[in-house]
């Protein structure tokens, strides 16, 4: 008999009726086991409440109970599924629940003390510290979660967090005809719309909200982009409606931004991670289009100006509706501040608004001249960590030009955070404008970075000069993807081949055998601890974040390789529309298929100005009747053609249509259980 079910048994045992006694004490250690043992709290709770209304419980048990089952209540049901208790366990490196170590109820309590450890360090693992801080943080987890599993060894969730991978019950078996690709891309698709759909059913509440906070809550979208924004589904599309238009009629949204005062990536958010979804989702609606434009306006008369060097840069990282912060320590323009202005740079790429061209142009130039400069140990063709307000000098209040230290975070603005979203936004300012001097940063940068992955030297790099940069430059790979999806042009090719570029997707066998086995293991990191990916999720900006909990030095000192292999939902979002890189700030998006993400695979082969084509497979019983809308076609008159890959069946007939605008949408039908190539080439 374990140590709390003796003194259980001593509790209840009184007098000499022994047997009655035995029974009871037996009956209250069932209910405990089955409450320990059970994998939903929603479960657990009724099983407490069970324990709490029988009669005969000793004094001290009765109160241990009551207060387990007001703890799994407030678990199970409080609107927040974290603020109650986060600032406890930061503070303390525990949750006190008024339950003794030598109470039956302990491993219980453990259960939910690990948990809060768990989250809490995966949410605040830049403020908690690193390396020896965190290992206090986890390591106590860790213990917690072994008292736990040796009490229920049943509950499997108990040992999900001890590195036991729990397949999922749900399986997505392939289908004769089906190459290897589809059939993991179609698994992948699935399964991240069954963590969606459970989002959605589960926790967003009337309000919109989905109990993680606004700010945290608004982040959410992003995962599902490859099934939001390359397909078409109803439910997820009401859902990112309510919560865009909730969030944006908050009071303190009413301006149009926040008007908390806090760094550009955090006042960014609630803003960027709201209109940009719904320019996609409703791209005609002038709502939408209107607070879009509200943004650039607060940028153009607010956030920025020009500095001593007659350039415009922003005056601060911190600002918000109405104010700009003008602390010396903080003013400094970065990449970072990309992040507050994705919507109005979408508007800019889909209809050329010369009003919106001349700011961001103006904006871009001051950060080429600065790219330029060798300046303060920067070697000159690297962008900057900052620009200094109002000097325009290439480095903050730090000594170190890589290390602005314009934040009290020490890592979040650190070179090269958020470089992506600059040479993403250089690329499409190079787009509109036809002006080469926006791709000046990408070619010396690119420059520098194959040079150290043909000659990779020895020992450690000076932080801050040449080669330390071009070690830490492997972001470039999505822009020059993107540039050459634009204009054909190859040259980083050999770039993007020396990186081993994950969405370089190609027809040779080479190429295909590498998709096929990044899409096996997308599919594998999905195919485990669906828990961890919704129920025990208690951030919602840490959705995907439970297999990175598993890699080395995190929750154990060594990796655990069934657990920490992390969804790769970046290339499913490439391979259904043809995109490359990133998504936020300049999408390349070719397509749009208007049909559910369920039973279908779709891959994007060639996608330009004037063709495109991809492959399809319906895993469905019968033909499936669907549209798609195309969005990089240039205007003029076009055939879609579509049938069998092998050509052993025959083909459609071609469909013919025109393109007038920014987006096409054709309707065809695809047959079922057969691999079909779709192609549209300009009419002859």
């Amino acid at each position: 008999m374990t140590l709390p079910c003796m003194i259980l048994a001593a509790i209840l045992s009184s007098g000499p009726r022994h047997a009655q006694a035995d029974d009871k004490t037996e009956l209250v250690q069932a209910l405990i086991r089955q409450a320990g043992n059970a994998e939903d709290d929603a479960a657990r709770l009724m099983i407490l409440k069970q324990l709490q209304a029988r009669p005969g419980l000793n004094k001290q048990l009765q109160a241990d109970v009551d207060k387990m089952v007001a703890l799994v209540d407030r678990w199970q049901h409080d609107p927040s599924l974290w603020n109650w208790y986060h600032r406890e366990v930061r503070n303390t490196l525990g949750y006190e629940f008024g339950i003794t170590e030598t109470s039956p109820l302990a491993p219980l309590a453990s259960l939910y003390r690990g948990r809060m450890l768990f989250w809490v360090t995966s949410e605040y693992g830049n403020i908690i510290g690193y390396h020896e801080e965190r290992r206090k943080f986890l390591d106590k987890a860790a213990r917690e979660f072994r008292i736990a599993a040796a009490a229920f060894p049943q509950n499997r969730i108990i040992r999900m967090y001890l590195g036991e991978a729990i397949p999922c019950k749900k399986i997505y078996p392939g289908v004769a005809g089906a190459p290897g690709w589809a059939v993991y891309q179609r698994e992948s698709l699935e399964r991240l719309t069954d963590i969606v759909e459970w989002w959605i059913d589960h926790r967003l509440r009337a309000d919109g909200q989905y109990g993680g906070k606004w700010d945290d809550d608004c982040e959410m979208w992003r995962h599902w982009v490859p099934v939001m924004i390359a397909f078409e589904h109803p439910q997820i599309t009401q859902a990112q409606a309510l919560f865009s238009n909730s969030l944006l009629n908050q009071k303190i949204m009413r301006g149009g931004y926040t008007s908390h005062l806090d760094d550009v990536e955090h006042t960014a958010e609630p803003t960027t991670d709201t209109i940009t979804p719904m320019l996609h989702l409703a791209p005609d609606d002038p709502t939408w289009q209107k607070r879009a434009l509200r943004l650039a306006e607060l940028m153009e008369t607010l956030w920025t100006g020009r500095n001593e060097r007659g350039q415009r840069q922003f005056k601060s990282t911190y600002f918000s509706v109405d104010r700009v912060d003008p602390d010396p320590r903080k003013a400094c323009d970065t990449p970072y501040h990309t992040a507050a202005v994705p919507p109005a740079l979408l508007l800019w790429q889909r209809t050329g608004d010369e009003k919106l061209g001349a700011l961001f142009s103006a904006w871009m130039d001051t950060w080429v001249d600065a790219t330029a400069r060798a300046e303060h140990g920067k070697p000159a063709g690297v962008i900057p960590a900052a620009i200094h307000w109002p000097d325009g000098d290439c480095k903050g209040p730090g000594e170190d030009w890589w290390d602005p230290r314009h934040h009290n975070e020490p890592k979040l603005y650190l070179w090269p955070a958020a470089m992506s979203y600059m040479t993403d936004t250089l690329l499409l300012t190079y787009h509109m404008t036809g002006d080469e001097k926006y791709l000046e940063p990408l070619r010396t940068m690119g420059a520098l970075r194959l040079a150290w992955l043909k000659n990779r030297p020895k020992g450690l790099a000076k932080p801050g000069s040449s080669m330390w940069c071009a070690q830490r430059m492997g972001f470039l790979t999505g822009t020059l993807a993107k540039y050459r999806l634009l204009t054909g042009s190859e040259e980083f090719d050999d770039l993007l081949a020396h990186d081993n570029f994950a969405q370089a997707i190609g027809p040779s066998d080479v190429e295909r055998t590498a998709l096929v086995k990044a899409l096996r293991q997308c599919a594998l990191a999905m195919r485990v601890n669906f828990a961890g990916f919704t129920r025990e999720v208690r951030f919602t900006d840490r959705v995907f974040s439970f297999p990175r909990m598993f890699r080395g030095d995190m929750m154990f000192t060594q990796a655990m390789p069934g657990n920490s292999q992390s969804p790769n939902l970046p290339l499913l979002y490439a391979t259904a529309t043809g995109d490359r890189g990133q998504f936020g700030i300049f999408p390349l998006n070719s397509v749009r298929w208007l049909t559910p993400p369920r039973e279908i695979a779709a891959l994007v082969t060639h996608s330009g100005r004037d063709r495109f084509s991809a492959e399809l497979f319906h895993f469905g019983p019968a033909v499936r009747p669907m549209s798609a809308e195309f969005y990089l076609l240039q205007p003029g008159h076009y055939t879609l053609e579509i049938g069998p890959r092998d050509g052993k069946a025959a083909a459609a007939p071609p469909i013919e249509f025109t393109v007038a605008g920014p987006r096409t949408k054709v309707a065809f039908e695809l047959p079922a259980k057969v691999l079909c190539v779709l192609r549209i080439v300009p009419q002859r």
